[in-house]
């Protein structure tokens, strides 16, 4: 994972999982709007995994 990648995971999660499909997009979306941070979190995991 990149540092600007790792930024963007932080600032607006689901951008950073736009490549890894919708499902993971609506995912990380949903949390961020329960809450800023799971949404962050599941973007770093999202974003780490191979």
């Amino acid at each position: 994972m990149s540092f600007l990648r790792a930024l963007v995971a932080i600032f607006l999660p689901p951008l950073a999982v736009l490549d890894k499909g919708c499902g993971s997009v609506l995912i990380v979306g949903l949390l961020t709007i329960c809450g800023w941070i799971p949404g962050i979190i599941a973007a770093l995991i999202i974003v780490n995994r191979k």
